[in-house]
C-alpha cells in the first residue's frame, strides 16, 4: 500500500516555482500576488491535493505569517483602540492580521477559531478569558501563541493582558460612596452577554455593599448603539416608581454620554439630582461639553504590550503569563459630594 504524501506550501511553491512566501499570500487571498500567479497556485494546489496543515505545527515552514484577531464588536471606541495599538508591532514584525467580530457569542468565537486553524494562523487574539470550554482545550492541546486580551486571569490559554474589571468596578464604587452617593444603579446590557460589564457590576456591588448599602438597580438595555442603549437605560431607570438613583454608572463613557443627555433634556440637574460615571476613560471625553467621571484603562498600551508579548511568544520566548495593566479613576463634571442627610 502505498503512503500518502502530504503536501505542504513549499511543494506547492516548488511546482509553481515561487517563493513559500508568495504560495502563502495566494492561499491567504492577501494582497502581493498578481491575479495570474494566484491562480496557476490555486489550480496546482488542487492539482498536488493540498489540504492546510492543522496539526504539524511544530514544522516552522508549514505555519503563515498571518495572525487571526477575534473581537466582539466594531460599535465601540474600546477595540480599534486596542487593535491600533497592536498593528505597529505585529506590521514590523512582519505579520499581516484578518480581524472579525463574534457579537459577544462564544460559538461564533470557535467557528472563527477553527477557521484560522485552517489557514495556519501563526497566532491567535481572543478577546477576554471567557470562551468555549472545547476551544480553550483545543488551542491548549495545539499549544498555538494565544493572546487573551481586555481581561486576566491566572490560569490563561497561552498569555494575557488587560485590567482587573472587578477591581475597577470596586474603586469606583468606593469613589462614588466616598461622594455620598446611597441609592446607586447601574446601566448594561443583558446579563452574560458582555462578561467584563458583569464583573464590573459586581466589583461596584461589593464595594456599595461593604459600606452598608445592600441594593444596587440594574437597567439592562438590548441595543448595539451604546449611546441610544444609555439614554434607553437612563430613562426607564427615571420612569421606575420608588426612589430615584442619586448616581448611575454606566457599562462604558458612549452610555454615560446618552444618559446625560437624557438628564439635561428633562432639566434634571447633574450633579446635583443625579450623578454620572462611565467606564474607559475614551477620547470622546475630551470634546464633550462636560467631562464625565470615568475610569480610564490603558487600551492603546494593553495592546502594544499584548502585541509585543505574542509576538515574543511565536519566536519562542518565554513571557509573563498574565499581566496586569493598572486604571484610574478619572473625575469629571457629572459627580460630586453631596448632602446624604437630604437624601
Amino acid at each position: 500500500m502505498t503512503r500518502k504524501i502530504n503536501v505542504g506550501i513549499k511543494d506547492i511553491g516548488r511546482a509553481v516555482g515561487v517563493s513559500m512566501m508568495t504560495v502563502s499570500r495566494a492561499l491567504r487571498g492577501v494582497e502581493g500576488v498578481s491575479p495570474a500567479m494566484r491562480a496557476e497556485i490555486l489550480r496546482m494546489a488542487e492539482v498536488m491535493d493540498y489540504r492546510p496543515n492543522r496539526t504539524a505545527r511544530s514544522l516552522a515552514s508549514a505555519r503563515s505569517s498571518l495572525i487571526g484577531i477575534s473581537i466582539p464588536t466594531l460599535f465601540s471606541d474600546v477595540f480599534p483602540e486596542i487593535l491600533d495599538g497592536m498593528r505597529a508591532t505585529l506590521s514590523h514584525a512582519g505579520f499581516d492580521t484578518v480581524i472579525d467580530t463574534t457579537d459577544y457569542d462564544r460559538t461564533r468565537e470557535a467557528a472563527w477559531v477553527e477557521r484560522m486553524l485552517d489557514w495556519n494562523a501563526a497566532g491567535l487574539v481572543l478577546s477576554g478569558i471567557d470562551h468555549a470550554p472545547e476551544m480553550r482545550d483545543h488551542l491548549r492541546a495545539l499549544q498555538i501563541p494565544t493572546l487573551e486580551i481586555w481581561d486576566v486571569c491566572d490560569d490563561p490559554i497561552d498569555i494575557c493582558v488587560g485590567v482587573d474589571h472587578h477591581a475597577a468596578g470596586e474603586m469606583l464604587g468606593r469613589h462614588l460612596h466616598a461622594c455620598g452617593y446611597r441609592r446607586p444603579a447601574f446601566v448594561s446590557v443583558p446579563e452574560g452577554r458582555d462578561r467584563r460589564a458583569d464583573k464590573r457590576l459586581a466589583g461596584l456591588r461589593a464595594s456599595f455593599a461593604t459600606a452598608g448599602v445592600a441594593e444596587m438597580v440594574v437597567e439592562r438595555v438590548d441595543r448595539r448603539a451604546a449611546f441610544v442603549a444609555g439614554a434607553i437605560g437612563t430613562e426607564a431607570l427615571l420612569k421606575r416608581p420608588g426612589p430615584r438613583p442619586d448616581v448611575i454608572a454606566y457599562l462604558n463613557d458612549h452610555m454615560a454620554f446618552g444618559g446625560l443627555s437624557v438628564c439635561e433634556g428633562l432639566a434634571l440637574p447633574v450633579p446635583q439630582a443625579v450623578g454620572i460615571a462611565g467606564f474607559n476613560g475614551l477620547e470622546l471625553n475630551t470634546v464633550l461639553p462636560r467631562p464625565i467621571t470615568t475610569v480610564r484603562t490603558p487600551l492603546n498600551a494593553m495592546g502594544v504590550t499584548g502585541a509585543r508579548n505574542l509576538v515574543a511568544r511565536m519566536n519562542g520566548a518565554v513571557v509573563a503569563r498574565s499581566i496586569v495593566l493598572p486604571t484610574r479613576l478619572q473625575e469629571g463634571d457629572t459627580t460630586c459630594a453631596v448632602d446624604v442627610s437630604a437624601a
